[in-house]
């Protein structure tokens, strides 16, 4: 089985966009949460992304932006945008996001699980090798896919060591691809990035590709129409700082 792993697009069109145009052949679809927040088509993405399957655990922005939580914790910035998208999701699309599973969920068995902070706390960020350290020591899944960082990548450990998975590009001006063999013994916390809003430098909208047969994790960046997200915000009437942010992936 191939699966795409999506995680936090942020209601970013023209990135989820460009991530189905390149993705390669694949099964079915995992959404690791987030699907809304900071850009400005939340329910055309949400439209997008229903069509694409049913598997799908929620975000802090989801919880949010549906008013499952409030914006207390939220930056400025980020609570403004909230606010917007709540006013703006149609009713059915608000219900839909308050129905999203709370993860971890195990979509293919006990070995993989879906979250999208940590499997102990949805919204812990797992930034260093010592977040995700206490995960990796009390979770029973070897294989857990996650997001909420925007940062590619992930951790792992063979029982004995303790390593930060970085994905490495040969350009930051095309789609490009990077494949990490998953190896026997290995427990793993794998971060496919964010469609919509990267955070560790590189622009292009990231996704992964997880081949269970082939025992592979294929992380994948794909340039998109930024200038045409960043009017669409701007448009909207949404803060400049998230306009901004985009083109510089951070």
């Amino acid at each position: 089985m191939r699966v795409l792993l999506l995680s936090d697009i942020h209601s970013n069109l023209e990135a989820l966009t460009a991530v189905l145009a390149a993705a390669p052949a694949y099964d079915t679809v995992w959404n690791l949460g987030d699907v809304v927040g900071y850009g400005a088509n939340p329910n055309e993405v949400i439209n997008r992304v229903r069509e694409l399957g049913d598997t799908f655990v929620r975000g802090n922005h989801d919880r949010a932006c549906s008013g499952l939580s409030d914006v207390s914790d939220f930056n400025p910035i980020a609570g403004r945008a909230a606010r917007w998208t709540r006013a703006v999701l149609t009713e059915e699309h608000t219900i839909w996001l308050r129905n999203l599973a709370a993860g971890p969920i195990m979509p293919d068995g006990p070995a993989v699980s879906c979250v999208h902070g940590s499997p102990l706390d949805e919204d812990q960020y797992l930034l260093t090798v010592r977040d995700a350290w206490k995960p990796l020591c009390q979770i029973e899944t070897r294989i857990n896919f996650f997001g909420h960082t925007h940062v590619q990548g992930g951790f792992a450990t063979n029982g004995e060591e303790w390593f930060r998975l970085t994905p490495q590009y040969s350009s930051r001006d095309h789609v490009d691809s990077y494949e990490l063999q998953l190896r026997d013994g290995g427990r793993y916390m794998l971060n496919p990035g964010s469609v919509g809003q990267p955070r560790d430098g590189d622009w292009r909208a990231a996704f992964a590709i997880y081949d269970d047969q082939a025992r592979t994790v294929t992380y994948y960046r794909v340039p998109y129409d930024v200038r045409l997200a960043q009017m669409r915000i701007l448009s909207a009437g949404l803060p400049d700082r998230l306009a901004i942010r985009l083109r510089d992936g951070r």
